[in-house]
C-alpha cells in the first residue's frame, strides 16, 4: 500500500521560509512523478510545483515561482519544498501527490494527508 507522509508545516511570519517534505514507501518511488497541490479554506485545490521522476523536469504554478523549489532524493523515497519569502497568501493545507505523469492536474494516484503551511502578516 502507497502511502505519503508530508512534514514540516508550520506558522512562519511573512517574508520567512519552511521546507516541506514528502516521504513515501510501499512503491517503487523513482517510478514516480511527484507534486505538490495547496488548498486554502473555502477554496478550491490548486497545483503549486511537480517534478518528474529523475528530477530533470520540474514545474511551478505562476505564484510560486522563484520562490518555491521542488527537489527529490529517490534513494530516501523523498520529494522536497522548500518555501522562501513566504507570504500571507501562501496559507493553506499542502498535499504531496505521486502518480505516472507529472501534471499540473489533479490527476495523481496518491495523496498525503497534508501539512498545513500559515503565514502571519
Amino acid at each position: 500500500q502507497v502511502q505519503l507522509v508530508e512534514a514540516g508545516g508550520g506558522l512562519v511570519q511573512a517574508g520567512g521560509s519552511l521546507r516541506l517534505s514528502c516521504a513515501a514507501s510501499g512503491c517503487t518511488f523513482s517510478n514516480y512523478a511527484m507534486s505538490w497541490f495547496r488548498q486554502a479554506p473555502g477554496k478550491e485545490r490548486e497545483f503549486v510545483s511537480a517534478i518528474n521522476w529523475s528530477g530533470g523536469s520540474r514545474y511551478y504554478a505562476d505564484s510560486v515561482k522563484g520562490r518555491f523549489t521542488i527537489s527529490r532524493d529517490n534513494a530516501k523515497n523523498t520529494v522536497y519544498l522548500p518555501m522562501n519569502s513566504l507570504k500571507p497568501e501562501d496559507t493553506a493545507v499542502y498535499y504531496c501527490a505521486g502518480g505516472r505523469i507529472a501534471t499540473t492536474r489533479a490527476m495523481y494516484d496518491y495523496w498525503g494527508q497534508g501539512t498545513q503551511v500559515s503565514v502571519s502578516s
